[in-house]
């Protein structure tokens, strides 16, 4: 290949590349639209004194705009950071404060009556196991079936995509599952 021609295709990509720049440095300074989040928001870090008095038993905030979910521990040495699926409507989305009431390894799903109304081919019971939509471990909060649960099906998370619940990724599931005890206040926001 000549040096000629290597100069000309420099010149031409350098020339784009100047014409191109205002505009790609417009694109970045845009907002995101409207309910449109960049991933970046999703995972920064949050400090709990913003949402709850003291950490008592531990803390959680499921931040459903952003799609993560934050834990504290009780001695607030702990904090940790999840990516999460949502549900698939405000509609289904339940926000405000509740507390973990109870944990268990291996859930079994019963779909509501509503879930059942909008999908009828679920069935009115699931055993514990692979396919079961609450993954391998469930932290039952105070209001009747919303719960933190993990999923065996890895690409709902960080998507709309469930009936109420903040689900994650069975090993994160697990971990938190260690961590949180009964008690550990939420806020679903």
């Amino acid at each position: 290949m000549s040096r000629s021609g290597l100069t000309r295709r420099s010149t031409l990509l350098g020339g784009l590349t100047v014409l191109a720049s205002p505009a790609l440095l417009r694109a970045q300074e845009q907002p995101a639209p409207e309910g449109v989040r960049r991933n970046m928001s999703s995972f920064r870090t949050r400090h709990w004194s913003d949402h709850f008095d003291t950490l008592g038993k531990g803390a959680i905030v499921a931040d459903i705009d952003s799609r993560a979910l934050h834990y504290w521990s009780p001695d607030g040495e702990t904090y940790r950071l999840f990516p999460s699926s949502v549900p698939k409507s405000d509609e289904l989305t339940r926000r405000g404060y509740t507390e973990i009431v109870r944990k268990k390894v291996g859930p079994s799903w019963t779909p509501t009556a509503s879930m059942r109304e909008r999908d009828p081919s679920l069935p009115e019971f699931m055993a514990a196991g692979e396919g079961n939509p609450l993954g391998t471990h469930a932290l039952y909060l105070s209001w009747p079936a919303y719960l933190i649960h993990g999923t065996h099906d890895t690409r709902k998370i960080g998507r709309r995509s469930s009936s109420g619940c903040i689900g994650l990724y069975n090993n994160h599931i697990e971990a938190l599952f260690a961590q949180a005890d009964v008690g550990t206040q939420v806020l679903l926001l």
